[in-house]
């Protein structure tokens, strides 16, 4: 602790010293692995983060064994992650998560990697492997570290994550209804309403197995599916669409 903290007091002497070679494109010219990684901090907090990420590359190869490497690790990944180099980013969390799991940096660099998979994963009409990868993260971020001071948004990507989830759930089922495979559909709609119940995608999973029973000829279990639907979620358009669901099956009778 002495010496970051004395290290942070030299950096307001290093810094006017190098930041026009900075400017101009060169590399700082440091003395010491020490004049290294205070000069990579301030030009990090500057928002430097090509020139900063430079230096703590050659500090991490240089100095596995420092007191100070952990820092050094997420402050790289943090560069990496600030110039949407994910990939990078995300072997730099992963690294210092795995070797140093006792760090100060460890929550940091939880919710970093879930940010870095979660830049990397698609729309819910794609494969889902990075948004399941950041939910995970997410996940273990706010499990291990209840005190942490992202965790309030970390539960917010959580939810961002499983709603896409839940989409790309409904999506699919609704691809199985169009080509009339029942089952298969009803399958994914319950999917949703059992795993997913907290997302925005309940009401249509509750309609999608409403309109599995009225495709199938369960009429009457259709018909009181439609009538919940149209009770629970008055004035909305998937009542709406559920009503219409519903008179067009009672005329039938």
């Amino acid at each position: 602790m002495i010496r970051r903290s004395l290290a942070r007091r030299i950096a307001a002497l290093l810094v006017p010293l190098v930041l026009a070679g900075c400017g101009a494109g060169l590399m700082p010219t440091v003395h010491s692995e020490a004049e290294r990684l205070t000069l990579a901090r301030t030009l990090h907090d500057r928002g430097d983060y090509g020139t900063a990420a430079e230096l703590l590359s050659l500090y991490v190869t240089n100095n596995g064994g420092a007191a100070d490497v952990d820092e050094a690790l997420f402050l790289l990944g943090d560069c990496h992650l600030r110039n949407k180099d994910w990939v990078a980013a995300s072997g730099d969390f992963e690294r210092l998560l795995r070797d140093y799991p006792e760090s100060d940096s460890s929550a940091a660099a939880r919710f970093g990697l879930a940010e870095a998979d979660f830049a990397q994963s698609r729309s819910a009409d794609f494969d889902q492997e990075f948004t399941l990868k950041a939910l995970g993260e997410w996940q273990r971020y706010a499990r291990d570290f209840p005190e942490h001071w992202r965790v309030g948004e970390a539960q917010q990507r959580i939810l961002a994550c499983r709603t896409r989830l839940a989409d790309k759930l409904i999506r699919t089922a609704r691809l199985y209804l169009q080509l009339r495979h029942i089952e298969p559909a009803r399958v994914y709609f319950r999917r949703v309403t059992t795993e997913y119940a907290d997302t925005v995608w309940l009401a249509e999973a509750e309609l999608g197995l409403a309109l599995c029973d009225a495709r199938d000829g369960r009429r009457e279990e259709a018909i009181t599916q439609f009538k919940g639907i149209e009770e629970r979620y008055a004035g909305r358009p998937v009542a709406q669409r559920a009503a219409r669901e519903r008179k067009r099956l009672e005329r039938r009778s």
